[in-house]
């Protein structure tokens, strides 16, 4: 393959009407020079850029080695395909001292782990489930929620600062308080149509039906690839774990409800 500029990715997920004109000029030109056209290089994305986009993502891998999903669409890690890794840089730094802080706070935490296993109890457990008023010994609370808050409930006692996260050990009604409250809430089309608004010290917000769902703190974003520090989970992503892991492979696809921030 044809040695690549490197190009910064522009934000947005190019697709057919994308109205990017130097950016989709600049996939037609890389489509023709991988072979991949040819494209009439006009700026326009439509449909016979559509299909050299398709033909490019059948025949290539992201940065880690997994097959580009083939839309036809130009996101962030098909564009790191087509002009190099360096092109989608890897975002770690939260944009903002609290963001920060919470992070800091949540990775000193990973290896928690209820005691015994699967009891949504333990010592730090229990901390975590009375920062949101619950009594751990009344029931079996989920805590993942309870886990996010505390977080930032130490972080901004450490910056001397309030915490403005809403209190409660609720998934979704985190989410949907959150959207009474006015605070910054990212819908998960938002979030594929402009991966760049996603970062650092925002918080997920999946639900799994009957409304239940899973939280947890992103860390690092690559592209759509997401670093994320999580309570009561496991390794393989489950919304009832056993301790506090980093997880490294949550994609922006996985997130089907949205992002908070309070950045």
């Amino acid at each position: 393959m044809p040695a690549a500029e490197t190009l910064p990715f522009p934000g947005r997920t190019l697709k057919a009407g994308s109205h990017d004109t130097a950016a989709v000029l600049a996939v037609q030109r890389r489509l023709n020079a991988v072979g991949c056209g040819p494209v009439l290089e006009d700026g326009i994305f439509g449909a016979e850029t559509m299909d050299a986009v398709e033909l490019f993502q059948a025949r290539s891998v992201d940065r880690f080695g997994v097959p580009l999903k083939v839309d036809g669409e130009v996101g962030p890690m098909t564009w790191g395909a087509l002009f190099g890794g360096r092109s989608v840089p890897a975002v770690s730094v939260a944009p903002a001292p609290l963001l920060r802080e919470a992070l800091k706070t949540a990775a000193a935490e990973i290896g928690t782990m209820e005691d015994p296993p699967g009891s949504n109890r333990g010592p730090k457990i229990d901390q975590y489930l009375k920062a949101v008023g619950l009594n751990p010994a009344s029931g079996s609370y989920p805590w993942c929620a309870a886990f996010v808050y505390w977080c930032f409930r130490q972080a901004a006692a450490s910056l001397g600062a309030s915490n403005p996260l809403v209190r409660t050990a609720g998934v979704l009604d985190h989410w949907n308080r959150a959207g009474e409250r006015g605070i910054r809430r990212i819908l998960c089309a938002e979030a594929r149509e402009e991966p760049a608004v996603v970062l650092p010290g925002m918080i997920f917000i999946i639900t799994t039906g009957s409304g239940n769902g899973h939280t947890g703190l992103v860390e690092r974003v690559e592209g759509v690839r997401l670093t994320t520090i999580e309570g009561n989970t496991n390794n393989e992503g489950s919304r009832e774990g056993v301790g506090v892991f980093r997880r490294k492979a949550r994609r922006m696809d996985q997130i089907n409800r949205g992002f908070i921030s309070y950045g």
